[in-house]
């Protein structure tokens, strides 16, 4: 018996003791392969084992027919050893089934690496040592293309201290934990960072899901809207004040002086019209904001509009002494466009170079065809309107186009501007889909340059 025994468990040692030889000869890799392979070994050990069984009782017959000088007993043909056809059929279904299990295996991954790709919020996948080892196509926009190895973006995200005891205390605790996280650079960023743990980790060593919401937006709209409310109840309340002083007085010291009567009422009269101009652009701006993003309908022969209202503004020119050149490519028609918002457009501008301009100066206006500067090659007409006044300051530019923005707030009143034309301006043009690009030199001028899709 126990020859038979070691027999037995020879052969069904020799492919174990070959796969650990690959194992440790390094050539054969942890994978789908290295399964099948340890899956028949054990198949081996296992038929080998009920083969000593069936090897013990064909030796007793063998034994017994020899002791009492007969022929092979019927019971040992009753277990005849598995032909070598059957246990080659059966590796081969065994083979067939562990080849059927890694397909789905594999399906599943693809599947589970599609959903991560197309999430529509960044997502990281960390290791327990918190490197990266995949970050979907959200998260390479956010961070860079080189998010997956840790580009600069991302190992500022990860070295951020709140996000590190966010991360200790969900690989602590078993469960997510969400950390508000404020990035400097390389742009200032408001991140919500969600941290999940894995458990079991991913076959890929995936212990740790980061889901990030960029909150830059909302966070600058609700300082946009704190910053509206005070710079408009501000601009409000100053002319008010203004008013309610100066009714005062014509109640009491100035009640029986014409002249000085005259002279507040002017003044009540110019803080009246400041109020009426604030309120109108603050309605005109809300109204073009909720349709900023409805295309507009109809056309606007532009050539047409820019006389009319370079015609409107003559006796503000002539006050200034200013001179008006204009250099128009005629037939030019923006389509879809609406033609009051971009009489609007036009009279901002213009009217800004004229109030800003040196007294005696010149204000050039050119409109031409001109390609749009994108990747879409569209025509469109380019419209630049240009003064040789005392220009803005570069760190000025950025900020023109935001509401109540003013490069110099006591002249910016004197000249009764209410700080919202230029926002008003940037609506519109988005609205049609156009550009909107300032330019300015200090001592030069400044240069303001539109463009519209044509029909």
């Amino acid at each position: 018996m126990k020859p038979l025994l070691r027999f037995a468990l020879v052969i069904g040692l020799v492919p174990a003791v070959g796969l650990g030889l690959l194992l440790v000869t390094r050539e054969v890799r942890p994978g789908p392969g290295l399964a099948a392979l340890g899956v028949v070994a054990l198949a081996s050990l296992v038929l080998a084992w009920n083969w000593r069984a069936r090897l013990a009782l064909l030796a007793a017959a063998l034994h017994d027919a020899l002791a009492q000088g007969q022929g092979v007993p019927a019971r040992a043909e009753a277990a005849p050893l598995p032909s070598a056809e059957d246990l080659a059929d059966g590796i081969r279904r065994l083979a067939r089934g562990m080849a059927e299990q890694g397909a789905q295996l594999e399906r599943l991954r693809r599947a589970d690496a599609a959903i991560l790709e197309n999430l529509p919020e960044p997502v990281l996948l960390l290791s327990t040592e918190r490197a990266v080892l995949r970050a979907n196509p959200a998260a390479r926009d956010m961070l860079g293309p080189e998010a997956a190895g840790q580009g600069p973006d991302a190992a500022a995200l990860l070295r951020h201290p709140m996000l590190a005891a966010a991360m200790d205390e969900a690989l602590a605790g078993g469960h997510s934990v969400t950390a508000e996280l404020h990035l400097p650079v390389p742009l200032p960023r408001e991140v919500s960072a969600r941290v999940v743990p894995l458990d079991p980790p991913l076959a890929n060593g995936g212990r740790l899901l980061i889901l990030l919401i960029d909150r830059s937006r909302e966070a600058a709209i609700e300082r946009t809207r704190a910053d509206f409310v005070a710079n408009a109840s501000h601009e409000l309340r100053t002319p008010l004040a203004s008013l309610l002083g100066f009714i005062e007085t014509l109640r009491g010291p100035a009640a029986d002086d014409p002249a000085a009567q005259q002279r507040f009422l002017g003044i009540m009269a110019e803080q009246g019209e400041r109020m009426r101009r604030l309120i109108d652009d603050l309605l005109n701006l809300s109204r073009i904001e909720m349709e900023e993003h409805q295309p507009p309908l109809g056309e606007a022969p532009l050539a047409m509009i820019l006389r009319a209202e370079a015609e409107a503004l003559a006796p503000l020119l002539k006050r200034r002494d200013m001179r008006l050149e204009m250099a128009v490519e005629e037939a030019l028609i923006a389509k879809p466009a609406n033609a009051d918002q971009v009489a609007q457009v036009i009279r901002n501008v213009l009217e800004n170079a004229i109030n800003h301009g040196r007294d005696g100066g010149l204000i050039s206006i050119t409109l031409k065809r001109a390609i749009a500067d994108d990747a879409s090659a569209r025509m469109g007409a380019l419209l630049s309107i240009a003064d040789d006044g005392p220009g803005i300051a570069k760190h000025h530019l950025p900020r023109l186009t935001e509401r109540f923005y003013r490069v110099d707030q006591a002249r910016s009143r004197h000249k009764g501007g209410t700080g919202l034309g230029l926002a008003i301006t940037r609506h519109i043009v988005m609205r049609h889909r156009g550009r909107l690009a300032i330019e300015s030199t200090e001592g030069i001028g400044t240069r303001v340059s539109v463009w519209l899709p044509l029909s």
